[in-house]
């Protein structure tokens, strides 16, 4: 939490002034950031100085390692943050690579479940590193990468968090996350939340020793509309202690991961917080 609100106060106290583009508006702005979860001793990095809600972000997780494409997909497990982008970006829409309603294209989990190779096959980097993990191999290339330029063309958005590299000491398992762009007050604490997520259903589903996760974040920005409210709202809240996140034990697999599992089998306990904030969202 302490490292959220240092973040959080670095922007406000040296960050630049950048006009966004694609928004139309200025943003606060630093770049490199590093935080940190403690997934070994379940420090689960829900946001406490305002209500945070974190079944939406496992919801889009899963959606991710089942590799959807589709927001009708994302919607029949409990997330909708998806439906702007496949069905009211204009770029999207005029594309004519777009097959019709929800289509949401090659994007995230697709690449992470079904990167094109040049023969016309297609490499599934989520199965290769659970099965070498679960089999304690770590070839220094266990990663899960969303980001492929070539293929930009062919989805609603090119991915933000873009690419997840475990790392195995032993039975220990780490995680290395990398983020180019974050919306701070709004969107950090999703992404925080599946960071610390993915390492601890990883671990659980290959056997291994959950540790530590590591958040590089590249472009940390908070949007001029959304100022006031966190210099002069959040940041003057007491934050409350961390609470610990529960995972359904008989995840056991991949397969699991892909047939059976809902955001209802994650559940979060000692969850104290401050009174929801009501961010504006640039789309």
């Amino acid at each position: 939490m302490k490292q959220y609100l240092d973040l959080c106060q670095r922007i406000i106290d040296d960050g630049v002034w950048i006009e966004n583009k694609r928004t139309g508006k200025r943003c606060l702005t630093v770049i490199d950031a590093s935080l940190e979860y403690d997934v070994e001793h379940q420090q689960f990095p829900l946001i406490t100085t305002r209500k945070s809600y974190f079944k939406t972000a496992i919801a889009e997780l899963l959606g991710y390692m089942r590799g959807y494409d589709n927001a009708a997909q994302f919607r029949a497990i409990g997330c909708n943050t998806w439906n702007a982008n496949a069905n009211e970006t204009q770029a999207w829409l005029d594309n004519p690579n777009r097959k019709g309603e929800d289509d949401m294209g090659r994007v995230y989990g697709v690449q992470g479940r079904r990167w094109a190779k040049p023969d016309g096959g297609h490499v599934d980097q989520l199965k290769k590193l659970i099965d070498n993990l679960s089999r304690g191999i770590d070839d220094r290339g266990e990663i899960l990468s969303f980001y492929n330029p070539g293929e930009f063309h062919l989805g609603c958005l090119r991915p933000c968090m873009h690419t997840h590299t475990f790392s195995l000491l032993g039975d220990d398992l780490y995680l290395t996350s990398y983020q180019r762009s974050c919306d701070v007050p709004l969107g950090l604490n999703f992404n925080q939340v599946q960071v610390y997520t993915l390492l601890a259903l990883v671990a659980q589903i290959t056997g291994k020793n959950a540790k530590r996760a590591y958040h590089k974040l590249v472009n940390c920005h908070i949007y001029e509309d959304q100022l006031e409210l966190l210099r002069d709202v959040q940041l003057k809240r007491k934050p409350f202690p961390l609470p610990q996140l529960h995972i359904n034990p008989d995840i056991k697999s991949l397969d699991d991961i892909e047939t059976w599992v809902t955001p209802d089998d994650f559940e979060v306990t000692g969850y104290q917080s401050h009174p929801p904030i009501k961010y504006p969202f640039s789309a």
